[in-house]
Parts: C-alpha cells; structure tokens; sequence
C-alpha cells in the first residue's frame, strides 16, 4: 500500500508544480485594484476639470 502512495504522490508532483502561485496572483489583483480605485477617487475630479478645460479650449467660449 505504501508503494501506491508513493507512485500516486511521484506522479502528482509534476501537476501540483504546474499549477503556480494562486494565492499570490489574488493577492497582486487585488492590490492592483485597490490602487486603481484610490487613484481614481484622488485624481478623478482634477482629470474631470483637465478634460473639461481641454475640451471647452477647443470648442471655444
């Protein structure tokens, strides 16, 4: 019996390796969009004002 496992654990050492880091890349997603959103909520209404300025120096008064 102690032979299977040790077959069963061998072959399943390669799959496990493949699979990378989950827990990681949910951490760095996560990261990333909380970052995004306190950008968003700090610069948004300046880029507003940047893109209105912008676009009535264009059309005119």
């Amino acid at each position: 019996m102690r032979r299977y496992f040790d077959r069963l654990r061998a072959a399943t050492r390669g799959v496990q390796s493949d699979r990378g880091d989950v827990p990681g890349w949910v951490l760095i997603t996560l990261m990333t969009a909380g970052l995004v959103a306190v950008i968003w909520a700090l610069a948004g209404p300046a880029l507003g004002d940047v893109f209105t300025d912008a676009i009535d120096s264009v059309t005119g008064p």
